[in-house]
């Protein structure tokens, strides 16, 4: 299926690794051209070089904070000269979750502010500052990454960030859709990405057991049993950019391998 996507742009936020580089890979793929996001600047460098390599793509680098609105404005301003229109904008840049989940007494302020100021606040402020330029070309996808914490208790920032994100996107969509431009929540699962296999030695290790055992363990918290690869979301992801997903507006898509037992509806 040709997903339309050759020729268009967009601006991927949290780029430089993770979900976001799996991303930025699919884009490049689709002949798109993209500007990846991220705070650190040697990282986003390498991440553009190898997709570049890999894709035959065509990436810019932009070095912003999404917790800091001036720096999202401008993040904004050169992504928009740099790629001559704004097409998409994927919203994945946000503190990591999943790896710690403290109890109600060891909540900080902190912990709920630094939050909240990134994965919510900072994904509406992208949102604010690209929806001009889409309304304008009356077109335009924005695909906020949220997380399976919206739907499951256990750590209640996680999920109160999560729960409020695809509140964003439904307010957006509403507003933004008659003009042209979609909006859209995934939640990923737990998703194989740079970090996963670190995080499965120390399991194998605290319990005395093979990597490829611990790894058995995690992949069965899903109802395939089989930990969802970074690409497997992008997957999703891309096709939620494309003007053949004009159907899905204002919903929260699922994209972590199914939740045991749950009904969702």
């Amino acid at each position: 299926m040709d997903l339309e996507l050759k020729g268009k742009t967009a601006i991927i936020t949290g780029g430089s690794r993770g979900i976001g580089k799996a991303v930025g890979r699919e884009f490049g793929l689709e002949g798109m051209k993209v500007a990846l996001v991220a705070r650190g600047q040697e990282a986003l460098e390498e991440c553009a070089r190898e997709l570049a390599e890999e894709t035959g793509g065509d990436f810019i680098t932009i070095v912003a904070d999404t917790g800091n609105p001036e720096s999202v404005q401008a993040l904004v301003k050169e992504a928009a000269e740099k790629l001559g229109r704004i097409d998409i904008l994927v919203n994945s840049a946000a503190r990591v979750g999943g790896a710690y989940t403290p109890k109600l007494a060891e909540i900080t302020e902190e912990d709920f502010w630094g939050d909240m100021n990134v994965k919510v606040m900072g994904y509406l402020r992208c949102s604010q500052a690209v929806a001009p330029y889409m309304i304008e070309q009356r077109w335009g996808r924005i695909i906020n990454l949220s997380g399976m914490a919206a739907r499951q208790a256990g750590y209640a920032v996680g999920s109160m960030r999560n729960v409020s994100v695809s509140a964003l996107s439904k307010n957006l969509a509403d507003e933004l859709g008659p003009q042209g431009i979609n909006v859209t929540t995934v939640h990923p699962g737990m998703t194989f990405t740079e970090r996963v296999p670190a995080m499965l030695e120390e399991r194998a290790k605290a319990q005395g057991i093979t990597v490829e055992e611990a790894e058995r363990q995690m992949a069965e918290g899903n109802s395939i049993h089989h930990i969802v690869d970074a690409k497997e979301v992008a997957y999703v992801i891309a096709f939620l950019a494309s003007p053949k997903s004009v159907s899905i507006n204002g919903d929260a898509i699922a994209a972590g391998g199914g939740t045991p037992r749950a009904i969702h509806y």
